[in-house]
């Protein structure tokens, strides 16, 4: 099949935008190094700018880059990071992050669940991040959806390829109706029921480590490559945003789970501009 490039749909192109927080993170820092290091990735020449869909990625205007938000340590981080998305959605746009830890996601949501209504959130990590609050810190990256759940920012949080459900956690899921699929129990793709407008966040380390080793926290028993995409290609449209957080470039010797992230990336645009 020939490649094809597609009109910009009628939410408008997505926006690459990088955000380098990492001051929430537990047990190892390293995340904030990550959003040069995917573009680096995504932008190689050892492969080209198609994706599986058949989507040319290649031509100007099809996606753009605002490039990193700085100085992510700072206290009014998250009012940046949320003003920075506001801006993006406001101009008919989507807004597609590279983290950064996890807990940048509750920011964003911030942003774009005022702005879009009726919001299903397809989570995908090792962990439920649902803590009321993680090591005393309500904002940890292990808490993001608690926070979004609370305010109502979206109408639905779908789980897939949770291995670490403590009963903290079980009861939280429980409180907020959030739908977990843990890994012992994946459906086929297509058996979700989803519908739009979808918002994806992806954790690298829902991926099995031996598919995507560069993440602070090593969860073995995860979801390949092969079936994360497959994931990613049978939501339907549309999707109003995305994030991919929690690759850790300290952790990442070879290089390989930069180029999963990329991989995961350039899927995940050329869902969102094929419908």
């Amino acid at each position: 099949m020939k490649p094809f490039t597609p009109k910009l749909a009628p939410w408008g192109s997505p926006v690459l935008l990088g955000i380098p927080l990492d001051h929430n993170s537990s047990f190892l820092r390293g995340a904030g190094q990550a959003p040069p290091l995917i573009r680096e990735a995504f932008r190689s020449d050892a492969w080209n700018k198609t994706t599986e869909t058949h989507v040319d990625l290649g031509p100007p205007g099809i996606f753009e880059d605002a490039g990193d938000l700085p100085t992510m340590e700072s206290p009014d981080a998250f009012a940046r990071i949320e003003d920075a998305i506001a801006r993006i959605v406001e101009a008919g746009k989507r807004p597609v992050s590279l983290g950064g830890d996890h807990s940048i996601t509750y920011p964003i949501l911030r942003a774009i669940g005022k702005r879009i209504p009726a919001i299903t959130l397809v989570h995908f990590d090792a962990h439920p991040d649902l803590y009321a609050d993680y090591e005393g810190n309500p904002h940890s990256h292990a808490s993001p959806f608690s926070r979004i759940m609370e305010e109502q920012l979206v109408h639905r949080l779908i789980q897939i390829g949770v291995r670490t459900l403590n009963a903290h956690q079980h009861e939280q899921a429980d409180k907020y109706g959030a739908k977990i699929y843990e890994i012992k129990d994946l459906p086929d793709p297509t058996h979700l029921n989803l519908a739009g407008p979808i918002y994806v966040s992806f954790d690298m380390d829902a991926l099995d480590p031996a598919f995507a080793p560069g993440v602070s926290h090593w969860e073995p028993g995860g979801l390949t490559t092969r079936e994360a995409i497959g994931y990613l290609h049978a939501l339907p449209g549309p999707i109003i945003g995305a994030d991919l957080v929690e690759f850790n470039p300290s952790r990442d010797s070879t290089g390989l789970t930069a180029t999963v992230v990329a991989k995961i990336l350039k899927e995940l645009l050329g869902k969102m501009l094929a419908g």
